[in-house]
């Protein structure tokens, strides 16, 4: 690991208070006014022990080379901020990789890939306190539902709890819904036809005491005209682990010229292309949101 990230360490180790302190001064940004579209980089996948990119298992693994895409990445022009899980931001935060950034917390990350429990999304990670605390713009959550597992009452409750709690602090709520289910194997698998991401969507829309400041975190699923008719909510559609990096792309520019779509919350297709170009790849993605801002 370079000198740069035993810094990390060594202000970890020594001077912990120093996060909070970076978090305090930290320049932000306001959200995206009318008619623009945001791009954010996702990071919060290690949290939940999810390392794999397409076939490199352990894709992830490294911290240093997380670090290392993620600041080419935010370094790219037309990328709006960061959505992490508070170990990964606090990392960035020490960099001084997030000023003028949008960052968002990553709240739940205890049903982990390949897990008896997986269904069972505990809140791990932030909690509507500590993004506050932090000056930080919002909350993410997971929400999938799988009518034949009992735990996904209790994630559906918690996200309730979550999202009413950063809607009294005036913080964005950014749901991400799905339906889901096990295969004979045991495997988590997301439905992502349109009926299932309509009904995702419309359970997930109507958590807590107020949809105010809900956003939602959506695949680009075919027919996305009848998936975005089931809100009125902003949503940003995200980037998953696609094996045709040129088909999500397309797929992606298709979405954001729709109504509701605000922009893109992409991680490993962007940070792990299939070249390991980076710069390139968020460049991609920043020319697409940019030509649907208007």
């Amino acid at each position: 690991m370079g000198a740069g990230y035993q810094r990390l360490t060594h202000i970890r180790a020594t001077m912990p208070g120093e996060i909070a302190e970076a978090a305090a001064r930290r320049r932000r940004r306001d959200l995206p006014g009318d008619g623009e579209r945001m791009l954010i980089i996702a990071a919060d996948h290690p949290a939940r022990g999810s390392l794999g990119v397409r076939d490199r298992p352990l894709a992830m693994a490294s911290r240093a080379d997380l670090l290392d895409r993620l600041q080419v990445a935010l370094a790219r022009p037309g990328v709006d901020g960061i959505l992490a899980a508070p170990d990964v931001l606090e990392d960035l935060l020490l960099l001084g990789a997030l000023e003028g950034k949008l960052a968002f917390g990553s709240m739940n990350r205890g049903g982990l890939q390949g897990s008896v429990f997986e269904l069972d999304d505990r809140f791990t990670g932030f909690d509507a306190t500590a993004i506050d605390a932090m000056r930080l713009d919002g909350g993410k959550m997971l929400c999938r539902i799988d009518p034949a597992d009992h735990a996904s009452v209790a994630t559906l409750e918690s996200c309730a709890h979550a999202v009413t709690d950063l809607a009294r602090r005036r913080l964005v709520a950014m749901v991400e819904p799905f339906w889901s289910t096990r295969t004979e194997t045991g495997a988590v698998r997301n439905d992502l036809s349109p009926e299932a991401v309509i009904r995702a969507i419309s359970i997930a829309q109507a958590l807590g005491v107020t949809s105010a400041y809900t956003w939602l975190k959506i695949p680009a699923v075919a027919e996305m005209e009848r998936v975005m008719a089931a809100t009125t909510l902003p949503a940003l559609l995200l980037g998953g682990d696609p094996p045709d990096i040129d088909a999500a792309f397309a797929d992606w520019h298709r979405a954001l010229g729709l109504p509701g779509v605000r922009g893109l919350v992409v991680g490993r297709a962007l940070l792990y292309p299939p070249d390991d170009d980076v710069a390139t790849a968020v460049d991609g993605a920043a020319a697409l949101v940019r030509k649907a801002r208007r």
